[in-house]
């Protein structure tokens, strides 16, 4: 990192990597198992290329768009990962301040050092905040968790469907992270001090849940319900079926099953499914560079969520270095969309990419 300024986001990856307790950041970094998951959400993007159309107006290149109809600077937003504190002392205040400022969506997680409400207090009214909930065995607990979601301002909640146990993350178990007893999980233990015995591994997901759990979402809330964690077309039928609003295809940064494609690979199945009906359908996984969100979108996303590069930022500077990773996407993003020939972000499609394996020469030289 030429100077201490970071160029990209491996940058502020490896700052993080020098500079936070090695626990922690082996808790922010790690994936399940052999972390092929992990890995291949990265490479998948090599497996697409670029297609620029030339001569095209590009002098006015706008990124805007809507997310449930929520007006958004740019497709870039923040998904919900946990424990932000861990990264710098303002945590998700700081996370949720850097979204507002550049007028994207931060999405808040059920395990957050910081309550929603602490949130909500540190962010503007009109910043667009998500709440990503897991839904709990007793429907008590999952019903104060909406109900307060509702009462701080939140406009989605985003129901994480692929964790009905943790997966098995080496770095975890190697380095025997547990939450430092100065933090614990704010929107259950609001004033209550962490003893030091809250490891990640306990808090499970409810493991019974199913479409029922989402029926009962709706039966006590009116906020539009995003599931996460869709991998198959069966699936998002079902979701489409029960009423959902949109689905983020996830496999929760490579942390839970390993051996699983990668998110962009599924992303055609999942869109395929849910043509023609209501249901928007984003990403996340993987993006690391403006031309990722680009052939993100060109496949069908609505919106990408970043998860990681948003904690590697936090580490940096806080509030500052968030914004500083999100205006480094734009930045790129807006670039690919002007050097591609794509002035609109509605205007991406998949026209502008092609399979690399279909560049091979094998394929081309057959057709002289």
């Amino acid at each position: 990192m030429s100077n201490n300024i970071p160029a990209t986001l491996a940058d502020y990856e490896e700052y993080a990597r020098r500079t936070m307790n090695p626990g922690a950041f082996g808790f922010y970094v790690g994936g399940a198992d052999g972390e092929n998951t992990l890995r291949r959400n990265l490479a998948a993007y090599d497996n697409l290329l670029l297609r620029p159309k030339v001569m095209v107006d590009v002098e006015k290149v706008t990124t805007a768009t809507t997310i449930l109809g929520e007006k958004i600077t740019s497709p870039i937003c923040v998904a919900p990962t946990a424990y932000h504190s861990l990264a710098h002392h303002d945590g998700e205040k700081a996370t949720a301040r850097a979204c507002a400022a550049v007028g994207t969506c931060f999405c808040q997680s059920t395990n957050s050092n910081y309550s929603m409400q602490e949130v909500a207090s540190a962010v503007p009214k009109n910043a667009l905040r998500w709440f990503q909930i897991y839904v709990q065995e007793e429907e008590d607990i999952t019903t104060k968790l909406v109900k307060d979601c509702e009462q701080a301002g939140f406009k989605a909640l985003v129901v994480t469907l692929d964790r009905p146990r943790l997966g098995k993350r080496l770095h975890v178990l190697r380095s025997g992270f547990t939450l430092p007893k100065y933090l614990s999980r704010a929107n259950f233990n609001e004033g209550k001090e962490n003893d030091g015995s809250d490891s990640y591994y306990h808090g499970e997901m409810y493991p019974g849940m199913t479409w029922k759990d989402i029926k009962f979402l709706k039966s006590i809330s009116k906020l539009p319900i995003v599931v996460k964690g869709i991998f198959r077309e069966e699936d998002a039928k079902l979701a489409i079926e029960n009423g959902v609003d949109g689905i983020i295809v996830s496999n929760h940064g490579g942390r839970q099953l390993d051996s699983c494609p990668a998110t962009l690979e599924v992303l055609p199945e999942i869109v395929a499914a849910c043509k023609g009906s209501r249901v928007e359908v984003y990403l996340d996984g993987g993006i690391r560079t403006g031309t990722d969100v680009f052939k993100a979108l060109a496949i069908g996303a609505r919106a990408v969520f970043i998860g990681r590069p948003a904690l590697w930022g936090l580490a940096y500077q806080g509030e500052n270095g968030v914004k500083q990773v999100l205006n480094m996407l734009n930045y790129e993003f807006r670039l690919t969309m002007t050097l591609a020939g794509c002035p609109n972000v509605h205007d991406i499609d998949k026209t502008f990419i092609i399979p690399a394996e279909k560049l091979s020469f094998t394929h081309t030289l057959a057709k002289l």
